[in-house]
Order: structure tokens, then C-alpha cells, then sequence
């Protein structure tokens, strides 16, 4: 897919996005969105053999959502991609629904329960291991929350993974700068990331993770030869793509009235109209 296309396509999944969080009156929308053009990267042209009639292909790149809280990102990103139905995806907020508040393994192409903060890193730095021991090609990525940097467990992934080389495995940081309690830097300050990172031995770089261009660019520079695990800092807008929520913490777990839900959906349409001429 062109880069257009691939805007175009988070734009759509946006929209879903939207109407799906609005029906369930519950999720995690502005970290949902700052977070989906990445998503929709990663499942339409960074990650590779991934097969919706054979989720569990030996040879499939594996995503873990260290941020499980933003499930709903997830679950439109599958769908797009085949693994959800549309019907099934509708169910989310209703009771007997398989759909969580946070991913769980019940649902096709979601490989590991996540959402404790924190582990998400362990376990696919574990993963990548095992590809690096069976003597695999594919590769594990990893997208965490900014405010998730502040459990300790993150760190110890990172020094192991640094003291394996394994350049087979990819953290993404979903740099919003805020968190439910206020900004990053007021909670707990991280703005020393490319520092701290780049001592555990990671290979860090910075990207634009509101623009697919950067993304991809990013993303299609890694070097998976250089024996140094990767960390994309991807600096993005909390609420992106939705102008009232955009930069503002509340909407970290905000719920959208009628109202809000019209507006939101109206602004994106009109996006997608103009990326379709």
C-alpha cells in the first residue's frame, strides 16, 4: 500500500474507532488514537505472514500491546485485517461479549493477556529470544505508553534484550506526553529516553507517529542486522485526529456523548473524502 493508502486506512479505522468506543461507552480513546496510525503501519506493511486463516503461522511477526488499556486500536486494526468480524466487534461493552477492556488470547490475532503495565516488553523480548534460538526470521514488536515507563520491569527487559543483541525485536514508545494523572514529565519525567535507552545498548530512534510518512520511513530503516534491539520513540498527539480531544488528558479515558460522536465522526469523514478524490 502507498502512504496515502495507508492514511486513508487509519483515517477509516479512526472513524470506527470512534462509533465502536462511543456504542460500548467505554475505552481509552485518546491513547486509542494516538496510537492507531502506528497500528495500522505495523498491520499493513511493517509486519509480515500475517494470515487471518492461519493466525498462528510459524513464521508470523508477533505485536504484543504493552499498553493493553488501548484495546480498542487493536480490535479495529484486526478487523481491518480480517481477524475480526464486524459483528463480533459490535458486541464490545456487552455482557458475554469475548471482547475485553484489555487484549486477551480469546480473540484471533492477539497473542498474548496484556494490560498490566509493564510487562509487555518481557514478554516479547522473551519471544525474540526463542526466534533467535530456534533460528527464526521473524520478528516481535512491542508498543508501550509513555506514562508505562515508569514500571521498573520495563528496564529489566531492556537490559536483557540489549545484553542478547537482539535486533530482532522492536519497542515503540507512544509518546502522547500525557497519562491519566497529567502530563508525563509532572508524574513521573522521562524525557531522558534516547539516554537511558541508547545505555542499555538499544539502537534509538525518533519518529513522527502522526505522520505515515515518518512512520514508514522509520519503520523501513531499521537495521535488523545491527545486533542492537530497536526502540522507536513515536511522538504523537493524545486524542489525534479528533481537534477537541487532541492534547487535553481527560480523553485518556474519556466517554463521548451523542453529540461528541458527531462531531468526531463528521471531522474524519471529511478527511477521508478528501484523501478518496
Amino acid at each position: 500500500m502507498t502512504t496515502k493508502e495507508l492514511t486513508l486506512l487509519a483515517e477509516k479505522n479512526r472513524k470506527r474507532l470512534v462509533e465502536v468506543v462511543y456504542r460500548a461507552k467505554a475505552g481509552h480513546i485518546g491513547g486509542d488514537l494516538s496510537c492507531l496510525n502506528v497500528m495500522t503501519a505495523l498491520y499493513f506493511d511493517v509486519m509480515k505472514n500475517l494470515n487471518p486463516q492461519e493466525p498462528k503461522a510459524a513464521d508470523r511477526d508477533r505485536f504484543v500491546l504493552s499498553k493493553g488499556h488501548c484495546v480498542e486500536a487493536l480490535y479495529v486494526t484486526l478487523e481491518a485485517k480480517g481477524f475480526l468480524k464486524p459483528e463480533v466487534l459490535d458486541t464490545l461493552g456487552q455482557f458475554g461479549s469475548i471482547l475485553s477492556g484489555h487484549p486477551t488470547i480469546e480473540v484471533s490475532g492477539i497473542e498474548v493477556n496484556s494490560g498490566a503495565l509493564g510487562h509487555g516488553l518481557s514478554i516479547g523480548t522473551g519471544m525474540a529470544i526463542a526466534a533467535k534460538m530456534d533460528k527464526k526470521d521473524w520478528k516481535t514488536y512491542v508498543l508501550m505508553g509513555d506514562g508505562e515507563q515508569g514500571e521498573g520491569s520495563i528496564y529489566e527487559a531492556a537490559m536483557a534484550a540489549g545484553k542478547y543483541h537482539l535486533d530482532n525485536l522492536v519497542a515503540i514508545i507512544d509518546r502522547n506526553h500525557l497519562q491519566i494523572s497529567g502530563n508525563t514529565e509532572d508524574v513521573m519525567p522521562i524525557d531522558s529516553i534516547r539516554e537511558r535507552w541508547s545505555a542499555f545498548g538499544w539502537d534509538v530512534i525518533t519518529m513522527n507517529g502522526d505522520d505515515m510518512e515518518s512512520i514508514l520511513n522509520t519503520f523501513h530503516a531499521i537495521d535488523y542486522t545491527n545486533k542492537k534491539p530497536h526502540l522507536l520513540i513515536s511522538e504523537t498527539t493524545k486524542g489525534k485526529g479528533v481537534s477537541f480531544m487532541e492534547g487535553i488528558a481527560k480523553w485518556h479515558h474519556g466517554v463521548l456523548n451523542e453529540e461528541q460522536c458527531i462531531a468526531a465522526v463528521k471531522e474524519i469523514e471529511e478527511r477521508i473524502k478528501s484523501l478518496e478524490k
